[in-house]
């Protein structure tokens, strides 16, 4: 992976932060809630150095947010001097990737909600970017909405974003991307028009903007084959593609193979479609794999030549786990940090403004 160009960071103010929870230490462990009521009750003034680092390499995300929650709940953030990287930058194992710096009492409370955004934003940016380099230049389509909790989702959208992704399938995944979220043919849709694909992707067709990809679902009656040739037939070049989603546990009646490998999306599935398509006239159609699909799975298929054009990622992109720790390291321009621990600086810091 290489480092992404450095771009403008987001403005504080987009993350929609619940502010005065955040600034009392709602969210916060109750030990750095303590220790700053300690301070100030004290009036102990201790200027230090906090730097946070990664205990994973990985992609950064999270940093805009972290630093928003610096700038929006602290007292006096002008007071603070914070160095970071940009979201999208890659980062090494125990690199630092951000130092804060200002009045220890100010913001020693907010040590567990930054660091709890850039663990959770850097894991779904990490395994967005593994997926997205699996795939070779083939888009990848993030789908994980329904394997979590829909609060997160505005974050994870921008994260998905960071690491590379081509599209979301909710609009708030969608926020950060300055468009709408990506929408094919589900097969509760299907269902209502009695089982009939045909039926429920014209239904699509006549009922969707232009700018709507249509893409139909083709594995409801788990003969993928016949059924994109039937859409195909009955959109004709309205049909920008198919999309394949045979379930784990089911081998299309395309598929010669009885074993495991022939289970849900496999190679051979993909390129009976594919040779079918093409033998009709239909090669400008595109095939979408889904169901399943991990960065090593789209590598395979990748290797193997398995002819698909874009891929949809689930549960597989909330699996990544990226760790941060902040530690004091330098205290009234002096160091002071507990054992095992130094400032370890990084020349590609960059000031937060």
């Amino acid at each position: 992976m290489t480092k992404r160009k450095p771009v403008k960071r987001l403005p504080p103010g987009v993350f929609n932060l619940p502010v005065e929870k955040i600034r009392s230490g709602w969210y916060s462990d109750k030990y750095f809630v303590r220790s700053r009521d300690i301070l100030l009750r004290e009036n102990h003034s201790a200027r230090v150095l906090m730097q946070v680092f990664t205990r994973q390499g990985g992609t950064a995300c999270g940093i805009d947010e972290a630093i928003a929650v610096l700038k929006l709940c602290v007292d006096n953030p002008h007071e603070l001097e914070i160095n970071a990287l940009f979201d999208g930058d890659t980062m090494r194992e125990w690199e630092t990737v951000m130092t804060i710096e200002g009045n220890c009492a100010s913001f020693v409370h907010l040590e567990t909600v930054y660091l709890g955004i850039l663990a959770r934003r850097s894991a779904v940016a990490t395994a967005v970017r593994k997926v997205v380099d699996a795939a070779a230049g083939r888009p990848v389509l993030f789908f994980p909405a329904r394997f979590d909790h829909f609060l997160v989702q505005e974050g994870d959208g921008y994260a998905a974003l960071a690491g590379g992704a081509a599209g979301a399938s909710t609009d708030a995944q969608s926020n950060f991307w300055g468009g709408e979220a990506i929408g094919t043919v589900p097969h509760a849709l299907i269902a209502a028009y009695k089982g009939d694909t045909v039926a429920a992707t014209l239904a699509f067709d006549a009922n969707m903007p232009e700018d709507v990809k249509r893409i139909a679902l083709v594995d409801f009656e788990n003969d993928s084959v016949r059924t994109s040739l039937e859409v195909a037939r009955a959109l004709g070049k309205r049909l920008w593609g198919v999309r394949l989603d045979t379930a784990s546990g089911l081998i299309d009646v395309c598929v010669k193979g009885r074993g495991v490998e022939s289970c849900g999306v496999c190679p051979e599935l993909v390129r009976k479609v594919r040779k079918a398509l093409d033998a009709e006239g239909f090669g400008d159609v595109k095939i979408v794999v889904s169901g399943g699909f991990t960065a090593d799975k789209i590598r395979s298929f990748v290797e193997e030549g398995v002819p698909f054009d874009a891929v949809g990622v689930g549960s597989s992109l909330l699996r990544e786990k990226v760790e941060f720790t902040a530690d004091v390291v330098m205290v009234d321009g002096k160091p002071c940090a507990k054992v095992g621990r130094r400032f370890n600086p990084n020349p590609r810091l960059r000031p937060v403004e």
